[in-house]
């Protein structure tokens, strides 16, 4: 009899651990770095343990956002508008945050890894999320459909906040260098969290159907997990549990990363291509799985709305960080990453102006993001 009422609650217990076996891995990251950090990273000298740690601390962070992000689409799921939408963009911004601002405060001050770290979501997302999707979406089904009205909403607000945010700067004479005032600075801010909640409302009410293509399913940032979500309470406490290892874990991951830019003379790029990596790849797979199984519209709706929540509420918070902290950061593009950047928008542009995609469009991407890569060591 009690082996009968023991059977449920083992078998909880035995799916939560099938399922959420990584999280025992992240703790247990999380603590040995608490009690041992210092000691790991005193080694870093040697080429091998500075690849070991970065790798582990790497592929520990990366697989608890993954895992932020999938409990947030389960959330988003049993929610619905707009409170999904809201969960999902929140649950990523606020990675991205902490990653940065961990990096930013570790040591000297790196006033360039905001706009490194921006820059380089911009580059992964509309160039090789992008450009995977489209070629491999195009690949399995020729030409792929999307509603037009939502990708032109969503490009009339990112190309706007991305100039502001990263080509202004540059020249701005208020200020030396690439850098905004203090007023020029809270106006970005206001108005970048402004346009995007005006955005948000206009997605999750008075224009849904701009982000749909006749199947509700292919609704906002909805995700990349299948299976069907449990209790609310349980998805928002993992959520939280192992929102944890990437708050601390991002710290310690500062200490390599600080080290390949500083000891070692890696470009500075680097560390904001690390922090983006982070960022754009839980949502990545998932815009690529939906272009395999032919739902592109939900692929337009995951990078597009990456790229906008990115600007919209990143550049606001990093800038209120700054000042908090008193440090200063710098935004505005140089050289290269400026070529990039407004050829990367206006191929956006072309790519999105019709309704169809195809395999040249997804080509196209994925070679503007080789020429990203090799420009930041080939600058």
């Amino acid at each position: 009899m009690r082996g009968a009422l023991d059977a449920p609650g083992a078998k909880i217990l035995t799916r939560l651990v099938r399922e959420e076996w990584f999280l025992a891995i992240s703790l247990i990251t999380v603590g040995v770095f608490v009690l041992q950090g210092e000691a790991l990273s005193s080694k870093l000298a040697s080429p091998g343990w500075l690849g070991l740690i970065l790798f582990w601390l790497f592929t520990v962070v990366l697989g608890s956002a993954l895992a932020v992000v999938r409990h947030a689409d389960h959330l988003a799921l049993r929610l619905g508008e707009p409170y999904g939408t809201l969960i999902l963009t929140l649950s990523v911004t606020a990675i991205e945050v902490m990653a940065i601002s961990a990096v930013m405060m570790h040591g000297d001050n790196n006033p360039t890894l905001v706009r490194d770290t921006l820059i380089s979501v911009v580059m992964i997302i509309l160039n090789g999320m992008v450009g995977l999707s489209l070629l491999i979406g195009a690949w399995r089904h020729r030409e792929q459909q999307y509603n037009l009205q939502g990708a032109n909403t969503y490009l009339g607000v990112i190309i706007p906040l991305a100039v502001f945010s990263l080509v202004l700067p540059d020249f701005t004479v208020t200020t030396a260098g690439p850098t905004l005032s203090f007023a020029q600075g809270i106006f970005l801010a206001f108005a970048s969290a402004a346009l995007y909640c005006t955005f948000l409302a206009m997605q999750t009410s008075r224009h849904r159907g701009y982000f749909t293509l006749g199947d509700s399913d292919d609704d906002g940032h909805a995700g990349w997990m299948k299976r069907t979500p449990r209790s609310i309470a349980r998805h928002a406490i993992l959520l939280a549990i192992y929102m944890l290892p990437v708050v601390i874990l991002a710290e310690h991951l500062a200490k390599p990363v600080d080290y390949l830019i500083e000891t070692l003379q890696a470009p500075t790029a680097l560390g904001g291509l690390i922090m983006a990596l982070l960022v754009a790849t839980p949502e990545a797979i998932g815009a690529v799985r939906a272009a395999i199984a032919n739902r592109l519209q939900r692929s337009v709706n995951i990078f597009l709305g990456s790229v906008l929540s990115t600007i919209g509420l990143t550049v606001p918070a990093m800038l209120t960080i700054s000042y908090v902290t008193d440090r200063a950061i710098v935004l505005g593009a140089q050289n290269t990453d400026l070529v990039m950047l407004l050829l990367t928008l206006v191929v956006s542009i072309v790519t999105f102006a019709s309704g169809r995609t195809n395999v040249l469009q997804g080509a196209v991407h994925l070679l503007l993001f080789t020429a990203y890569l090799l420009l930041i060591f080939q600058g």
